[in-house]
C-alpha cells in the first residue's frame, strides 16, 4: 500500500465547467447565484473527504453573457457563508494582486481563516485582461510588471499575517490586559510598489497564514510559484506534458530554500463519468451538441489574441497568430500547442476547449477516471488533482460517490481527514511568525490597534 496520498480539490464554477452546462437538463441555471447550491456542493466535497474547494474570480464580465451564465459571487463573501455549514473542507478564493491592496486583502483572508477555524487559502492571480484594467480606469500592466507587483504584494501580506505573534493575545480579564503589545509588530514594509505600516487589526489565524495557491504556468509564473506557492493549479493535456511541468516546477524550489514536498502540483481534470465508457461518451456528446459556435469563437479569439471571426470554422488556425501575449501566456501557449499537435480545425478546437478551457477533459467509467488519476500521480506528473466537473451538482456527486471510493480502496486517498486545518490536510507545516524569530522586532506603536 502506498504511503503517499493524493490531494483532491473541487474547482467549483456555477453549474459546471462545460460552457454549455447551463443549457443541459442535468443543471438549473438559476443556481449560479444560489447560496444553497454552493453550500450543498461544499458539503458534498466534504462528504468525499476532499482537501478543498476553490472559486476562480475576475473583476470583469468575461465572455458574452448573451450565450453563457457568467454571473458569479465574489468568492471571499461566498466562502464565509460556506464556512458556516462545513467543518473540514478547505476554502480557497481567488484574489488579484493588481486590483487590491495588501492590508485590505490580508485582513479579509485572516478573517476567513478565523471564521472557518483555519481553512482559508488564497489563489494568487495578477489579472491578465484588459477588461479588468478598464474597470479600474488604468492601462493593463505588462506581464513582467504584474508579477513584480505580485512579489511585493505577497511579501507585505505575509508580514501582516505575522504581525501578531501566536501568543500575543492574553485576554487577561483580571489583570486588564488583552494583548501583549511587545508581540504585536509594525511591519514597516517599504517595497517597490507598496508601503505598509501595519500591524494587522486582527490576530494571527489558526493556520498562521492562509495557504498560498497559484495557477500561472508561464516561465515567470513558475518562478513566482517556486518562491511563494504551496499548491499550484495547472493545465496539461498529456502525461508527458504533466511530467515535464512537474519536474520543472519542483526543480526550481531549491533556489528558494524549499523542498519538493513544500509545493503540491494539482493539474485540472474535467471528468464525464458514466457507468460505462460508452455512457460517459454519450453524456459528453450531449454537452458538445449544446455548444454555441459564436460564443466559443469569441472565447478562442480572446485566448489567442487574434480576431478569428473572419476565418472558416472548418479550417486550421491561421499562421499569423501573435508569438506571445501580454494576457494569459500559459493558456495561450497551451491552446496553440493543442491545435498544432492534434491538427485541429477551429471548430474542433472550440469543442476541445468547451469542457475545460485547456484542462484535460476525460470521459469514462469511475474505474477509468480513477486509473487516469492514479497514472499521473504515480508517474511524477501530479500530487493530486483539481477536479472540474462539467456539470453541477451531478458531476461532483458522481465523482464523490463513485470515483473517490475506488481511490480509497486502492490506498491512494484518505478515508478520514487527518487534521483540523487546510494546511494539516495538505500535509504542510504551519509557519512560524517571522517576528517570533526576531526578538529585536519593533512592537506596534501605542494606539496602533485603536
Amino acid at each position: 500500500m502506498s504511503t503517499r496520498r493524493l490531494h483532491l480539490n473541487a474547482f467549483i464554477m456555477g453549474v459546471g465547467h462545460h460552457e454549455a452546462a447551463w443549457r443541459h437538463p442535468r443543471t438549473d441555471p438559476s443556481n449560479t447565484i444560489s447560496l444553497r447550491h454552493y453550500q450543498q456542493l461544499a458539503q458534498k466535497a466534504e462528504e468525499g473527504k476532499l482537501d478543498s474547494i476553490f472559486f476562480a474570480d475576475g473583476v470583469a464580465l468575461f465572455g458574452n453573457v448573451k450565450y453563457n451564465a457568467l454571473e458569479h459571487f465574489e468568492p471571499l463573501t461566498l466562502l464565509s457563508a460556506i464556512a458556516a455549514v462545513t467543518e473540514h473542507i478547505g476554502l480557497i478564493a481567488t484574489a488579484s494582486t493588481t486590483y487590491n491592496e495588501p492590508f485590505n486583502l490580508a485582513r479579509k483572508f485572516a478573517s476567513l481563516d478565523h471564521i472557518s477555524g483555519g481553512r482559508a487559502g488564497w489563489n494568487i492571480v495578477t489579472s491578465a485582461s484588459e477588461a479588468e484594467a478598464a474597470n479600474f480606469g488604468i492601462d493593463r500592466p505588462d506581464h513582467s510588471d504584474r508579477y513584480a507587483r505580485a512579489d511585493d504584494f505577497v511579501e507585505a501580506a505575509l508580514k501582516l499575517w505575522d504581525s501578531w505573534e501566536d501568543d500575543a493575545v492574553l485576554r487577561d480579564v483580571k489583570g486588564g490586559v488583552f494583548a501583549d503589545t511587545t508581540k504585536v509588530h509594525a511591519i514597516d514594509h517599504e517595497g517597490p510598489y507598496y508601503k505598509v505600516k501595519g500591524p494587522l487589526n486582527i490576530s494571527r489565524g489558526p493556520q498562521g497564514r492562509p495557504l498560498l495557491v497559484q495557477a500561472g504556468s508561464s516561465d515567470t509564473g513558475k518562478e513566482f510559484a517556486a518562491r511563494w506557492a504551496e499548491a499550484v493549479f495547472t493545465a496539461q493535456q498529456t502525461l508527458a506534458e504533466g511530467k515535464a511541468f512537474y519536474a520543472d516546477l519542483k526543480g526550481r524550489l531549491a533556489r528558494y530554500g524549499r523542498r519538493s514536498e513544500d509545493l503540491l502540483v494539482l493539474p485540472g481534470i474535467s471528468p464525464f463519468i458514466g457507468s460505462t465508457e460508452a455512457e460517459a461518451k454519450r453524456l459528453e456528446e450531449e454537452f458538445q451538441e449544446l455548444i454555441n459556435p459564436e460564443y466559443g469563437l469569441a472565447q478562442l479569439s480572446y485566448m489567442t489574441g487574434l480576431d478569428l471571426s473572419g476565418y472558416p470554422l472548418d479550417g486550421p488556425l491561421p499562421d499569423d497568430l501573435p508569438e506571445t501575449t501580454e494576457g494569459n501566456r500559459s493558456r495561450f501557449e497551451l491552446v496553440i500547442g493543442l491545435a498544432r499537435r492534434d491538427g485541429l480545425t477551429i471548430r474542433q478546437l472550440i469543442a476541445r476547449l468547451a469542457g475545460g478551457r485547456g484542462h484535460r477533459v476525460f470521459a469514462g467509467s469511475p474505474e477509468q477516471v480513477a486509473d487516469e488519476i492514479q497514472e499521473w500521480f504515480e508517474n511524477g506528473a501530479a500530487d493530486g488533482f483539481n477536479v472540474m466537473p462539467p456539470h453541477y451538482p451531478g458531476g461532483l456527486n458522481d465523482f464523490v460517490e463513485h470515483v473517490v471510493p475506488i481511490l480509497q480502496a486502492r490506498g491512494l486517498f484518505r478515508t478520514e481527514y487527518e487534521g483540523a486545518t487546510l494546511r494539516e490536510n495538505y500535509g504542510l507545516a504551519r509557519p512560524v511568525s517571522r517576528y517570533a524569530e526576531d526578538s529585536g522586532a519593533a512592537p506596534a506603536e501605542a494606539g496602533a490597534l485603536s
